[in-house]
């Protein structure tokens, strides 16, 4: 079973303008899945190369632009897979584009961390970046009726929306702590020289059980005995590698709103809770309001990247614990979201409506999340 992405049409409508195409996202997301969905409209005049391979990474290492001709033949379209592996990509993709004309790259990587950092200046001005995450609701919509979708969010909160784990039911707890413990760990040890993946796994366990509160970066290094900066740090890597994504509080007009702070989530759940081997239905959890808060954050983060849609994000909270879980600011409006899983009421703080009288507040539950998944209008 293929499920269309939602970005297929909007990196479609960026071919053949002169740009290269970078497409980022975690391993096992359906980068290539995509891009041969892609290459199929191109039958005949298209190319496929893994950069896993070690010969197709030395035959695109070092070579001048007379010689990625002759690779490259008479290709249309031409994929460079995981090209991150190739030793200065960036350079290869620069004499591409500005030496053999009439030919679209789309060069995926499955971490921003490296191979943005090799594309960033041989490509300034050459380049289009897309960011391919999990699966959205949105995505799903197409093959389930809002009956069985309003049945297997629940699943979905559990076990995540990896491809793999949406399209077969078999081994999904299995699988899941493969691509938690080995897969996402693959780029991230190599970068820096990572050594020590005890920490690591410890913080992102850590960084589970607080998903949905505020983080302090000194208490994580108080926990895991290793030093602030180091934190900040591993926290970055594992942004860059599209395993966790962080929310900063909104503040403006009070002196008591907080402005430090900040909340992580995990883009997948079910990666969340592979890491700390929590796969219980809901009726047995007690983290079941954080759970859903994370998951309806993430699907709304991914809807607005998936769309190319410029809207920061926030959550707010003052110092005498009052609190909003989510809010938007961009195209001139404001709006804020409180996140719970059965409750039908919430009263705002009487000191948010005050502050920003502008700004509407809503309540999100397992009744009403569709549109807040699947829409600008919310």
């Amino acid at each position: 079973m293929v499920i269309s992405r939602i970005l297929q049409p909007f990196i479609e409508k960026e071919l053949f303008k002169g740009k290269i195409i970078i497409l980022y996202g975690a391993r096992r997301t359906g980068k290539t899945t995509l891009v041969k969905e892609i290459r199929n409209k191109y039958n005949g005049k298209s190319g496929y190369f893994s950069c896993d391979e070690p010969d197709i990474r030395d035959a695109f290492t070092e070579k001048t632009s007379t010689e990625l001709k002759k690779i490259l033949g008479d290709n249309k379209l031409v994929i460079l897979d995981e090209a991150q592996r190739v030793k200065n990509i960036g350079i290869t993709l620069k004499l591409i584009a500005d030496n053999i004309k009439n030919i679209q790259v789309i060069a995926t990587g499955s971490s921003s961390f490296d191979l943005s950092n090799m594309v960033i200046e041989p490509l300034t001005g050459r380049k289009r970046e897309f960011f391919l995450f999990p699966l959205t609701i949105e995505e799903l919509q197409p093959l389930y009726s809002a009956m069985e979708i309003s049945r297997l969010v629940q699943r979905w909160m559990i076990l995540g929306l990896y491809p793999e784990i949406v399209i077969s039911e078999t081994d999904a707890e299995k699988n899941l702590k493969e691509i938690a413990r080995s897969y996402s760990y693959k780029d991230i040890l190599q970068f820096q020289n990572i050594r020590n993946p005890e920490i690591l796994e410890k913080l992102l366990q850590a960084l589970s059980v607080q998903s949905g509160n505020e983080v302090s970066y000194n208490e994580l290094a108080d926990l895991l005995q290793i030093d602030k900066n180091t934190v900040s740090g591993y926290i970055r890597i594992l942004e860059k590698a599209f395993i966790i994504f962080r929310l900063g509080p909104f503040s403006r007009n009070l002196r008591t709103e907080l402005k430090k702070l900040r909340k992580i989530y995990f883009y997948d759940t079910g990666i969340r809770n592979a890491l700390i081997n929590n796969f219980n239905p809901l009726h047995l959890r007690q983290d079941t309001g954080s759970l859903w808060e994370n998951f309806l954050i993430s699907e709304r983060r991914k809807y607005l990247f998936n769309h190319g849609l410029d809207i920061q994000s926030y959550y707010w909270r003052t110092k005498q614990q009052q609190e909003i879980d989510y809010l938007e600011e961009g195209a001139g409006k404001m709006r804020a979201f409180e996140i719970k899983w059965k409750k039908e009421s919430f009263k705002t703080p009487e000191i948010f409506s005050k502050t920003y009288p502008g700004c509407p507040v809503g309540l999100i539950n397992n009744k009403n999340y569709f549109n807040f998944c699947t829409s600008e209008d919310i």
